[in-house]
């Protein structure tokens, strides 16, 4: 085997780990749960039961809970190709890594809609437009208000779906995104947050757009309503319910940056603040002359001074004791003479 081929097998090992197979399923899976269940809502939901859009928001932001609370401690629970273009400009997310969520966001989209799109019952007076409607995403003509409106001679412009459906989805990257973890994963406000993101988002845009929020989300449904008789076919307005979530997430991913960038300045110079107090305290520690009028000094000489006192005393002890031994021993000679 050669180097190139050792290095090649080495890197396709990093990069293709076991664990990188299971998030990228984790979001397989999540997106068709979550899509599914949005699609049967924007369908049987609105036909048969009237929808309203309270009934839409709600449905949207328990769909988006329920699969955070399911997934996201495997992949992040991301489900939405807004969220992983953010992750990855900010770093919690591999570039790579970020592709294979991508992919698998859209394919799990494409399933969950052939499947409810398949099961649609449909005759001469129930046809597929009337079941895809409302589950389509779309504006002007293609707005879930357009036949209400169209009654006035009005229609919602691409201008304000464009408008609407950036706001709504810096709310849902914004909420999302600062709910992951450096490593991918998902911290424990991730499901609150995001179903209350989604919540608010589709209660904002669905009249007007359908509560597009997820361009994969607004794919699947749209490859398999085109041809159904809509007043509006979906895949010639698909392009701003991918644009405008990623408008939105380049914005949230800038913000997060600068933010970033801001809190390590101040933390820096913070420390850099904290080490030059820390060596004016030692200049000055060293500076520090020690003269005869300073009390450490002054003690100093006074222990010397005892300290000599204390040695002469010893020093004239001493002498004196063997002086008055001398003279004891010569009394003594003399007294033996002397009786002698």
């Amino acid at each position: 085997m050669t180097g190139n081929q050792t290095s090649n097998t080495k890197v396709s090992k990093a990069i293709f780990t076991p664990q990188m197979v299971i998030r990228v399923c984790a979001e397989l899976a999540g997106t068709f749960l979550v899509t599914f269940a949005l699609y049967i809502v924007g369908t049987l939901g609105q036909v048969l039961y009237g929808a309203s859009v309270l009934f839409v928001a709600l449905a949207t932001g328990l769909a988006y809970a329920a699969g955070s609370a399911l997934f996201g401690r495997i992949s992040g629970a991301h489900f939405n190709p807004a969220v992983t273009i953010a992750a990855v400009f900010t770093g919690k997310l591999g570039w790579l890594e970020g592709i294979f969520y991508l992919i698998a966001q859209v394919l799990g989209a494409i399933a969950s809609a052939a499947i409810v799109v398949g099961f649609l019952p449909t005759s001469t007076t129930v046809t597929s437009s009337m079941w895809l409607t409302s589950a389509v995403n779309g504006f002007e003509k293609g707005s879930v208000s357009n036949s209400m409106l169209s009654q006035a001679g009005i229609t919602f412009s691409v201008t304000m779906a464009i408008i609407l459906e950036i706001i709504a989805g810096l709310i849902v990257v914004g909420a999302v995104v600062t709910t992951l973890n450096n490593h991918g994963g998902a911290d424990k406000r991730h499901v609150l947050y995001s179903g209350i993101a989604y919540g608010i988002a589709a209660a904002i845009t669905f009249p007007i757009t359908g509560a597009g929020l997820n361009p994969a989300r607004s794919t699947g449904i749209a490859i398999f309503a085109q041809n159904k008789g809509l007043s509006q076919e979906p895949l010639q307005q698909l392009w701003v319910f991918w644009i405008c979530p990623i408008l939105a997430a380049a914005i949230v991913a800038l913000v997060l940056i600068l933010t970033n960038m801001v809190k390590a300045s101040v933390a820096s110079s913070t420390i850099a603040s904290a080490e030059d107090d820390e060596d004016a305290d030692d200049v000055i520690a060293d500076e520090i002359v020690y003269t005869s009028e300073t009390p450490e000094y002054a003690s100093d000489d006074n222990a010397v001074e005892d300290s000599t006192d204390d040695v002469a005393a010893d020093v004239s002890a001493n002498v004196a004791d063997d002086v008055d031994s001398e003279q004891q021993a010569n009394a003594e000679v003399s007294n033996e003479e002397t009786k002698a």
